[in-house]
C-alpha cells in the first residue's frame, strides 16, 4: 500500500499496520472463511510522520480514543477485503485530520442589555407568583 496523506504530511506504509479478521454476520460461508474485516492501527506516539508539538497535540486530542497513542479503526462495510482497506484507510485519515485541527478559541462576551432586562423581568414575574401562593399577612 501507498503511503497515507494527512493535512500536509505523510505516514510512511511501514508504520501502518493492517490485521485482517472474518467479518461475521450475513453472508453465509463467505463471512466465516474470508478475512475481510480490516482493523488498520498506527502507533503515534512513536511516529516521525509529524514534528514533535503538532504530535503531541495530537495524542491530547485522540486521548479518549487512544489512550496509549495507537489509533484503530476498523472497517467491515464491504463483502470485498480491498474496499474495507480503502475505507479505513478514509476513515484514519479523517480522524487524524480532525486532530490536527486546533479549536477556535472562545471570546468571551457578556449579556446584552435586552437579555438583562428579560432575566430581571422573569425574577420579578417568579418572585410575585410565589408571593401570590402565601397567605395573607393578618395583623
Amino acid at each position: 500500500m501507498d503511503d497515507l496523506a494527512v493535512g500536509g504530511y505523510r505516514i510512511p506504509a511501514r508504520d501502518l499496520d493492517w490485521k485482517f479478521d472474518p467479518a461475521g454476520g450475513p453472508g453465509g460461508q463467505h463471512a466465516n472463511r474470508a478475512s475481510t474485516r480490516v482493523e488498520l492501527s498506527f502507533d503515534l506516539r512513536s511516529s516521525d510522520a509529524f514534528p514533535g508539538e503538532v504530535r503531541d497535540r495530537m495524542v491530547e486530542r485522540l486521548a479518549p480514543i487512544a489512550p496509549e497513542g495507537v489509533v484503530r479503526v476498523t472497517a467491515a462495510d464491504s463483502r470485498s477485503q480491498w474496499r474495507n482497506r480503502q475505507v479505513a484507510r478514509r476513515r484514519l485519515a479523517a480522524l487524524l485530520e480532525e486532530s490536527l485541527r486546533t479549536p477556535r478559541r472562545r471570546r468571551p462576551t457578556k449579556p446584552g442589555e435586552a437579555a438583562r432586562e428579560r432575566r430581571l423581568q422573569d425574577k420579578r414575574r417568579r418572585a410575585e407568583k410565589k408571593a401570590r401562593r402565601r397567605p395573607p399577612d393578618i395583623e
